[in-house]
């Protein structure tokens, strides 16, 4: 095994700046327990920015866009600097440690939110790139429980790193939100990663969706399979949708919860258009809805999505790919929101003993 490799540190909280491209970063031993993988392609999310200016830190109340940079903006709180990001994994096993049954060789992926439930907090999580080091690097070490053989998928390798996030996320927000047959289903952000994931994901389960876009994206909307759109920033009808999935949040949140029936159910896993919102109760408990947090994943949730990738029935749109090294051009075209889906990094393959 090489002794370094290259990768992306994140040296501490702000902008492309904060980013730095290293060639002798130690390339970690696994223990027992773990495995390494050498990082065939990884994916680029809003949480790599958002956990890059420390979005997460209460201290930061506006949009992503906002320019405003937290203290403590890790999933957890504060990161241990410098910390290597990247929650959207797929690689192959190159070593293991002791106990663990991974076969050398295999293709593996994971979700991004690890569980670590405890009994004072049974949905305690740590995540990839953010509490311990992700898949901005040409290796990673992983806990063996936490990735999954999908060396049989009919996928690539890219679209398996466009995965573990967008897909694990919009999965949980339907699940959590009881999403099924015949429902009606707003999905906000529709043409971003997870919003396109959430409109496959929800077709599959037999809902109508309407996808919410801007005019340029409608159809890649609709390929993944929403029957109408909701044009972005139009407000939609009162009462016409039993789930509301929003990745959104902002001004509009209001009439998002005025768009649902009674009894209906949102569910929220995302604020880019701003973590602050107004609320009138009434419109919450009369109509007795239903909110929704959705972070912690619990394992059922990504085994159905290794199930769905093996059998090849869900594929992400990959828009673009960038070499690793290109990390902030990647992340400034994935923040003008001008491309569909998603955009994936590509490790250098070569490595030096």
């Amino acid at each position: 095994m090489p002794r370094t490799m290259k990768g992306v540190y994140l040296t501490r909280h702000g902008g492309p700046e904060a980013l730095e491209w290293c060639e002798d970063i130690p390339v970690p031993v696994p223990g027992p327990g773990q495995a390494l993988v050498q990082v065939l392609a990884a994916g680029v999310n809003n949480t790599d920015i958002n956990t890059r200016i420390g979005w997460y830190s209460s201290d930061v109340t506006g949009a992503t866009e906002s320019g405003e940079v937290g203290e403590a903006g890790g999933h957890a709180g504060a990161l241990d600097f410098p910390r290597i990001q990247g929650g959207d994994l797929c690689g192959r096993v190159v070593a293991v440690g002791e106990g663990v049954a991974l076969p050398i060789g295999a293709r593996v992926t994971g979700p991004i939110n690890l569980p670590r439930p405890t009994a004072e907090n049974p949905t305690a999580y740590i995540a990839l790139g953010s509490e311990v080091d992700g898949a901005f690097a040409q290796f990673c070490l992983v806990d063996a429980a936490d990735v999954y053989d999908v060396s049989a998928s009919p996928l690539s390798d890219i679209e398996i790193a466009a995965i573990p996030c967008a897909f694990g996320t919009a999965e949980n927000l339907l699940t959590r939100a009881g999403v099924r047959e015949g429902q009606e289903v707003l999905i906000t952000g529709a043409s971003g990663g997870v919003g396109l994931a959430a409109v496959q994901l929800a077709r599959l389960r037999g809902a109508r969706v309407t996808g919410q876009t801007a005019p340029a994206k409608v159809a890649v909307v609709r390929e993944a399979g929403a029957t109408d759109i909701l044009e972005r920033g139009k407000v939609p009808a009162p009462s016409c949708f039993d789930v509301v999935i929003d990745v959104v949040g902002g001004p509009l949140w209001p009439d998002l919860i005025r768009a649902l029936k009674p009894g209906g159910h949102y569910a929220v896993s995302g604020a880019i258009a701003g973590p602050m919102v107004t609320a009138d109760l009434r419109e919450i408990y009369l109509p007795d809805i239903t909110i929704h947090g959705c972070t912690y994943q619990p394992p059922v949730v990504f085994e159905r999505l290794v199930g769905l990738m093996r059998s090849g029935d869900i594929r992400p749109l990959v828009s673009r790919t960038y070499p690793l090294q290109d990390i902030a051009r990647a992340q400034e075209d994935f923040s003008s929101k001008t491309l569909p889906g998603k955009l994936v990094l590509i490790p250098p393959q070569e490595t030096e003993t």
